[in-house]
């Protein structure tokens, strides 16, 4: 789909020039694509490309995240398992009634606080830079299926696993319980061949 400045600028009631600026920086992280002659557009999918961004993702968390078991100490986990409390509330709610008023929202802001918070002690501010650039593309790609709920129950299950491998201060079972969080976004035939590069 192409992404028409004049079109933009009234939808949002913003001047031509504020639109073309958030455009050139979403583009800048990958979230719109711009071709010189051919203007703003939406990025294709496949999935080809939810397989690459979804490896990165997992790269990025699971050294996040272990660095952080090694430096984040008792303050880490706490704030980690009060953003799971939070987060675990809001899928719960979903879970009872659906994506209804303000709870793809809060979902939405707590999902991203979460999956931060678990990276937050490794030490590495590029680290935490790139993986929240990977995180919005990896939430571009899969927003119809977040609005259908598709993964939700697998996400409750597997979000808990993930906040008990940081309690245990277990490196090697935090890379299993990332790696299975997003293993069926993968394409199946590459997962056995591929697996090494996130374990």
């Amino acid at each position: 789909m192409k992404l028409r400045a004049e079109v933009l600028r009234k939808d949002y009631g913003c001047a031509a020039s504020t639109v073309r600026e958030s455009l050139l920086r979403l583009s800048a992280v990958g979230l719109v694509e711009f071709q010189e002659q051919r203007g703003f557009r939406m990025p294709g999918r496949s999935l080809e490309k939810q397989d690459d961004i979804t490896r990165m993702r997992i790269m990025l968390e699971s050294e996040g995240a272990c660095a952080s078991i090694i430096n984040g100490g008792v303050g880490w986990e706490a704030r980690l398992t009060a953003a799971h409390h939070k987060l675990s509330h809001i899928e719960s709610r979903m879970s009872a009634l659906g994506m209804v008023d303000e709870l793809p929202r809060l979902w939405s802001e707590a999902e991203l606080e979460f999956h931060q918070t678990l990276i937050s002690a490794c030490g590495s501010d590029v680290l935490i830079e790139m993986h929240l650039i990977v995180y919005n593309r990896y939430r571009q790609i899969r927003i119809e299926a977040d609005k259908m709920l598709t993964d939700l129950a697998a996400n409750i299950k597997e979000h808990n696993n993930i906040l008990e491998a940081a309690v245990k201060g277990d490196p090697g079972l935090m890379r299993r319980r990332i790696h299975e969080h997003f293993s069926r976004h993968l394409i199946p035939e590459q997962t056995s061949d591929k697996i090494s590069v996130a374990t």
